[in-house]
């Protein structure tokens, strides 16, 4: 039943897979791999009603035959190492939605049981309550269904993402930091971003990298970036340059712009997803931070477009996500996928970390929501209930009444 990923196609194993089976016909380096496809989903939750919240704790996993051929092709795809498991869903990454985030991955995982139970994993997210509400606001959702990639992991020096178009002119904007690409896309950290025009490197911003997410042990780990690797850039120039021709090249093979997860192993770049890019970047410029004055703003990187007036909700955790009320303003050190449900209720979002290719920017300019990030102590310097206006296509959040 499972199918290869240089095998891969729309209808047995969505767009995820099929996608970089196409980019590995095409000879660009993608990790090997292969795919759980849709039928094997189908046939475990045959019966169950999912309009049941309770339903997903009967949903079984992978059959005593399929983790066996999951033993065997581990060994071919990873020599049975370390693996990533991600779902690959339909309706997910198609030019409309990209879905990014709403379902798990599991990273790091080793040994046929433990790919098959996050095999099962991945399946039961696509009933999640974050991917539920995705899809409600999705106009045009596709009935859900869901095929599982599994990958081998790349011990990546350095990861990250890029926003490619095609052809040898056109720009590309690069976002990256050390270890693995978790940190960039999961809003861990501010990082270090490019922005590539034909043959010249434009603009440079070194980011905050405080900490990286590597491979270790039975999974991964976080753990501190070190002083020195802080203050310098996680790509030479070399290896930006390289990134921006493998992004051009991708999305001219698929047909227009791409959002592109990469990661850097040694000298070797390998390209782990590539999906159409589902909303315009902002055209601002990250700015200087200045909280001073009875109406002081302050500054961060635009993430989404747009302008938005509201009572700050300064959230710290799910604990606090029951406070969050309709036209609030968002304001958090970070977003993590489980927290998108609350973007169907605020009127912006600003967090302390993250780049404008992370997960939470993707979601927000699909929803329309302007969103400013890597405001420096955000959570310190709004007062929670202030009055505050997001401008997520300058970066610029400013006090304008007082709670």
């Amino acid at each position: 039943m499972l199918i290869d990923l240089a095998d891969a196609e729309y209808g047995t194993s969505e767009g995820k897979a099929a996608v970089l089976a196409r980019l590995l016909a095409a000879g660009l380096p993608v990790p090997p791999g292969f795919v759980v496809p849709v039928a094997a989903y189908e046939e475990a939750a045959g019966g169950l009603d999912f309009s049941d919240p309770a339903a997903v704790r009967d949903l079984p996993g992978p059959s005593a035959a399929l983790t066996g051929e999951i033993a065997g092709a581990l060994v071919r795809a990873a020599g049975g190492g370390p693996v990533a498991v991600r779902s690959s869903g339909t309706g997910e990454d198609t030019a409309t939605a990209s879905a990014a985030g709403q379902h798990d991955t599991f990273l790091g995982v080793s040994g046929a049981r433990e790919v098959a139970d996050a095999v099962r994993g991945c399946w039961a997210s696509l009933w999640s309550e974050r991917a539920v509400a995705y899809r409600r606001r999705q106009p045009d959702a596709v009935p859900p269904g869901i095929a599982v990639l599994v990958q081998r992991l790349v011990a990546a020096d350095a990861a990250g993402v890029m926003f490619a178009g095609a052809g040898g002119g056109a720009e590309v904007r690069l976002e990256g930091s050390w270890g693995l690409g978790e940190s960039v896309v999961g809003g861990r950290v501010t990082p270090d971003s490019w922005t590539v025009s034909g043959p010249t490197v434009t603009r440079r911003a070194l980011g905050t990298k405080c900490t990286r997410v590597d491979r270790g042990g039975t999974g991964v780990v976080t753990r501190e970036v070190e002083p020195a690797d802080r203050e310098r850039f996680c790509l030479t120039d070399e290896e930006v340059f390289r990134l921006a021709e493998l992004g051009r090249r991708t999305a001219g093979l698929l047909g227009g712009e791409q959002d592109i997860e990469w990661a850097i192993a040694g000298s070797r770049i390998w390209l782990l997803q590539a999906r159409p890019v589902t909303g315009a970047l902002p055209g601002g410029v990250v700015g200087a931070a200045d909280s001073t004055g009875e109406r002081g703003f302050r500054t961060g990187t635009p993430g989404s477009a747009g302008v938005a007036t509201g009572p700050a909700r300064v959230v710290r955790g799910p604990g606090d996500f029951g406070r969050v009320r309709a036209g609030d303003v968002l304001v958090c050190r970070t977003t993590d996928p489980a927290w998108t449900p609350l973007f169907g209720i605020v009127a912006a979002v600003v967090t302390e970390t993250g780049g404008l290719l992370s997960h939470a920017a993707i979601v927000a300019r699909e929803l329309g929501l302007p969103a400013v990030l890597a405001v420096a102590d955000a959570t310190e310097t709004l007062t929670d209930g202030a009055m505050v206006e997001v401008d997520g296509g300058t970066g610029r959040v400013e006090v304008v009444g007082r709670g």
